[in-house]
């Protein structure tokens, strides 16, 4: 199984890209990993919060495969110990899923058809966090994920 975590807009701050470099170097060995960027909107600041959710809706769409799974990162999924959120990766691989893309969304969230398109909804926090913070600490807890599934001492509970 491939892990894809999907996110509106570029990197920009050099941390952030050490710190998502980092574990994904560290992720790699024990599966394919990619994080996958679509490029934020042009000239959101044109455009309603409503137009501008539409079309990232549309770019997040058109990554959906048949045979994949899906997961939005959002504040009403579900909230997951680290243990369970390693459960559920196990599961998904002994399921036969070819890839499991998380998506984080742009800075409104995500747009109505993308909620109806994707029903798995996962939450990091009752926090708002940023966008940028998000990918670190979810790249993060995959790696925990994967260290707890193989029995290392990363992970102390």
């Amino acid at each position: 199984m491939k892990i894809i975590i999907l996110v509106v807009g570029k990197t920009t701050d050099a941390w952030v890209q050490t710190a998502i470099s980092l574990y994904e170097s560290r992720i790699k060995h024990y599966l394919p990993f990619e994080l996958a960027v679509i490029p934020a909107v042009k000239a959101a600041k044109n455009l309603t919060e409503e137009q501008v959710k539409e079309k990232e809706g549309q770019a997040i769409l058109s990554w959906i495969k048949p045979g994949d799974a899906m997961v939005l990162l959002d504040e009403k999924g579900v909230s997951l110990s680290s243990e369970r959120f390693a459960e559920r990766l196990q599961k998904k691989m002994n399921a036969g899923v070819r890839n499991l893309v998380f998506v984080v969304g742009g800075p409104y969230g995500f747009s109505p058809a993308v909620y109806d398109a994707v029903p798995e909804r996962l939450s990091l926090s009752a926090l708002t966090l940023t966008h940028q913070m998000v990918r670190v600490l979810f790249i993060e807890q995959v790696y925990r994920a994967m260290t707890i599934l193989k029995g290392e001492p990363y992970h102390h509970p």
